[in-house]
């Protein structure tokens, strides 16, 4: 339904596509992945025509109809209702309960309703977006990161109503778990073009992984043909009677296109230091009330320890103080009533958007991580730095010259840069991409410390947390299991099933539903499928060959189409494959 054709786009310092091609179908809901920096939100402005690229073709039909989020607000109506309602066609004008519907989806109340847009929040005011956006039932939606601003009560709903959007969608999103349960399809921006498959996150990195293997190959196979090229010349070319022969291959030499060496992306490498400890409990909450007024808690009585190792996730919805939870913990903002007592030995790091507020915006991110221990050699410092991906005279930008995502590295290096058995995290994943997430998940678990998470994030609370406190419209509540054990005991009351079936419960089902086949029966239906197999992928290898040996006397474009080819060869072949596992594990 939409296709960029040949599509270059270039800044005065870096180079995003060099003939980027994709073509978009009927239904497709595509999630696009990549390094911060790919170009993946100014994939967006050329869709939508707010940039132009350099060269190359946008098709799309005719009235197809494009929507996307917008970051700025234009409110003109004096009730969230009517406001929203803008947004309905001619046609559904006096359909207002559509809207409404939305709205109660993305977390606003029935009070919520009669009150001035303008009078919400800037991440409220992005909901408000949100949903006219939703009203609209364009063709396509271009989403970029639209569950930064929700929490997990309306991502989830958002994620149900994606699912059964009937157009087109490109979401950019950090969030994997998101992202699988909306798209059929996961793309990515790889060294200038657009690399696009069938499936998950998962099937796209190792799809990949696998093209990359294999181009590998290809290169050290060209080395090899070159080196024995050149020899063959140096022995040869004196000859009188291998003169010709000799030139023949340094004409062959001369129009090979040599294979370039392959550039991967930095990732981020998350390493806290720990503090040995011998407490018990780092950390112990005892009948804790907070509010700005008096009269109206945001929370009351909390209580809870939090012992070595263990970790704490505060979830629930936004504006209901699970930020505010956190900075009284960390002793940013002291309590209306109850104690916060930490063990004599514990030290924490802290990371959350007042400690991003409160970086030195004339330090260089050098001097600013240098600043939590000043007795850190600068090749330390430089490490770190490095290893938040500020390499080089990077590291010699001034803070207030960084965007919302770098401080927020800056905040995380500081954190690295000390020794803490405690970690207080305010919305970690927000500014960073899915590679980068995966990294800061990983190096949570191996902490040997404790954690307090806040996040709207059900993967990384799948993945970290052992303990909740949840917010709802009633306050906060303490629960004493892991967040699947939650959804299973409490829930969120939305009748969204979160049930996932295991490979074994779906194995045992089949095995169930199969009838027995004896052995002598299994030993032929094995010895057919390694037939077919074997008669299904003789032709496909074969022309694997015969297509490497075109693309090694070929340039440019041409020899973009024929790798193309190969490469859907090697899909076939993995499916091929895959088929034969799955079949003959049936009859196992």
């Amino acid at each position: 339904m939409i296709e960029l054709i040949n599509i270059q786009k270039t800044y005065p310092t870096q180079t995003l596509y060099q003939d980027l091609n994709l073509r978009l179908n009927k239904g497709d809901k595509v999630g696009l992945v990549g390094r911060n920096g790919t170009g993946k939100s100014t994939l967006f402005k050329l869709i939508l025509g707010e940039e132009q690229a350099d060269s190359g073709e946008i098709s799309t039909p005719k009235n197809y109809k494009i929507g996307a989020l917008k970051q700025y607000f234009d409110f003109t109506e004096k009730t969230l209702l009517d406001e929203t309602a803008l947004a309905l066609s001619e046609d559904d004008k006096y359909n207002i309960y559509k809207a409404e519907k939305i709205l109660f989806g993305l977390g606003f109340s029935e009070e919520d309703l009669q009150k001035e847009p303008k009078s919400f929040s800037g991440g409220y005011q992005i909901r408000i977006n949100l949903a006219k956006l939703l009203l609209t039932e364009p063709n396509m939606l271009l989403l970029d990161e639209p569950t930064n601003y929700l929490d997990i009560l309306s991502i989830r709903w958002l994620r149900e109503f994606l699912k059964s959007f009937d157009g087109e969608v490109i979401l950019i999103t950090h969030d994997r778990d998101f992202m699988n349960s909306v798209c059929t399809h996961t793309m990515g921006i790889v060294r200038k073009d657009a690399f696009i498959i069938a499936g998950s996150t998962e099937k796209f990195f190792e799809q990949l992984a696998s093209n990359e293997e294999h181009y590998e190959k290809q290169k050290i196979a060209q080395e090899k043909k070159i080196k024995d090229l050149e020899e063959f010349i140096a022995k040869n070319k004196a000859r009188a009677a291998t003169a010709n022969l000799a030139q023949s291959k340094v004409k062959i030499l001369e129009k090979m296109e040599i294979m370039d060496e392959l550039v991967f992306e930095k990732d981020l490498k998350f390493d806290f230091n720990y503090k040995d400890t011998s407490a018990k409990y780092l950390l112990e909450v005892k009948d804790v009330s907070f509010g700005y007024e008096k009269d109206n808690l945001l929370f009351k009585d909390i209580t809870f320890a939090l012992s070595r190792g263990e970790t704490l996730g505060i979830i629930g919805k936004n504006g209901k103080g699970k930020s505010t939870l956190l900075n009284v913990i960390a002793e940013e903002l002291k309590t209306l009533s109850g104690d916060v007592n930490f063990h004599p030995s514990t030290v924490f790091g802290h990371f959350g958007q007042t400690n991003i507020n409160h970086l030195n915006q004339n330090n260089t991110i050098i001097e600013e991580i240098q600043s939590v221990n000043n007795k850190i050699p600068e090749s330390v410092i430089r490490n770190i730095c490095g290893i938040m991906m500020f390499s080089g005279d990077n590291a010699k930008k001034k803070i207030s010259l960084l965007s919302g995502g770098e401080k927020s590295r800056v905040m995380l290096g500081k954190i690295m840069a000390k020794d803490v058995n405690l970690l207080f995290l305010d919305e970690p994943t927000n500014h960073l991409d899915i590679e980068s997430i995966e990294a800061l998940t990983n190096a949570i678990k191996e902490f040997s410390g404790s954690s307090i998470i806040v996040t709207h994030s059900e993967e990384l609370l799948r993945a970290v947390c052992d303990r909740l406190i949840v917010f709802t419209n009633d306050g906060a509540d303490y629960f004493n299991g892991t967040y699947d054990e939650f959804l299973e005991k409490i829930g969120w009351g939305d009748d969204i099933d979160d049930k996932k079936p295991t490979k074994t419960d779906n194995k045992t089902k089949e095995n169930k539903d199969k009838p027995k086949i004896n052995k002598k029966e299994s030993k032929r239906l094995r010895a057919e499928l390694v037939a077919k197999k074997s008669q299904d992928l003789k032709p496909l290898k074969a022309k694997i060959e015969e297509l490497e040996k075109e693309a090694s006397s070929l340039f440019g474009v041409d020899k973009t189409k024929v790798e193309n080819s190969i490469l859907e060869l090697m899909q076939k072949i993995e499916n091929i494959n895959q088929e034969f596992e799955e079949k003959m594990s049936e009859l196992s």
